[in-house]
């Protein structure tokens, strides 16, 4: 589930700086930090005939080292596994999925290696799951193994390069992808845009994606939307609004539409509440139910937990 706040304090995390990891070691300019994130749910997904089975939608852990080399300048470095696969009996079992090094100077971070691109930020998206893709450029995909990143995080600005290299002929030759997102907040409207050029392949035509969304928070309602486009490929557009019921209780209500360049357009609708405990927020329980307007699907439906540290 994507984060409703846009200007996410990016390289906060980028440099091992959660809030919620546990700190293993500090001391003479080193941090060692881990941190765990585990989701199983009970779902039926959203289509025909399907059958309720239990899903791991998260089970990730992640190595955040930081080095302070003085004059505002950190060293850090990432190394996340997750074991999602191994959970549902898969060959490939666990999974490295971030494996980065990078330099922070003051309010800007430099890193280079497997990682997320600049348009993995975007969305305003608020389910657990979904059946049809959230945005162009999830549909596009947002992270690769050959990544150079640039992240720069201001007082009300966050603005966010990246560059997945071909490597034609090496043993991680893929297409190329170079990506933007920025985002600011003006009068309490939180406002981001993304663009991304990607190569599916060593060689294949380039296609362009673009996305601009807001969010605006009224009280303990926040309501947001999203719009992207993929050209020759789709458009995809999202609302929803999350109400803060009570301070452990988050309820969102959201509505997704992909048009296709050729093909019947999709709409699904979903539903979700989530429950954190008062004495410990990092434990939450959620329920959620979702369905779209196209034909002989069924109503999904997911119940599940989740524990971070």
């Amino acid at each position: 589930m994507k984060k409703l706040v846009l200007a996410a304090a990016v390289i906060a995390a980028t440099t091992a700086g959660s809030a919620s990891a546990v700190t293993i070691y500090e001391g003479k300019g080193l941090t060692y930090k881990l941190k765990g994130d585990w989701q199983i749910q009970l779902r039926q997904d959203v289509g025909n005939d399907q059958n309720l089975d239990v899903e791991f939608d998260d089970l990730e852990l992640k190595n955040s080292i930081a080095y302070d080399l003085g004059n505002d300048m950190t060293a850090f470095g990432q190394l996340d596994f997750g074991f999602k696969d191994a959970a549902e009996n898969k060959q490939n079992g666990s999974d490295l999925e971030e494996a980065y090094v990078g330099l922070q100077f003051g309010n800007t971070a430099v890193a280079i290696g497997k990682q997320n691109y600049a348009t993995d930020e975007f969305g305003v998206e608020a389910a657990y799951e979904l059946k049809l893709d959230t945005d162009g450029f999830e549909e596009r995909g947002t992270d690769g193994d050959d990544v150079i990143r640039v992240d720069v995080e201001m007082e009300n600005f966050t603005f966010i390069a990246s560059h997945d290299i071909e490597a034609e002929g090496e043993s991680s030759e893929s297409g190329q992808s170079f990506d933007l997102f920025a985002a600011t907040s003006v009068a309490g409207l939180e406002l981001a845009a993304a663009y991304q050029s990607k190569e599916a392949a060593v060689g294949a035509d380039s296609v362009d994606t673009f996305g601009v969304s807001a969010a605006y928070k009224l009280g303990s309602v926040t309501l947001a939307a999203d719009y992207s486009s993929t050209d020759d490929v789709a458009d995809y557009y999202n609302v929803v609004a999350v109400v803060k019921a009570a301070k452990t209780t988050k309820v969102a209500l959201g509505l997704q539409t992909v048009e296709p360049e050729t093909g019947d357009e999709a709409t699904e609708w979903y539903a979700n509440v989530t429950y954190k405990f008062p004495t410990q927020k990092n434990v939450s329980v959620f329920a959620e139910i979702a369905d779209t307007d196209e034909d002989n699907v069924d109503l999904g439906f997911l119940t599940g937990m989740r524990i971070k540290f």
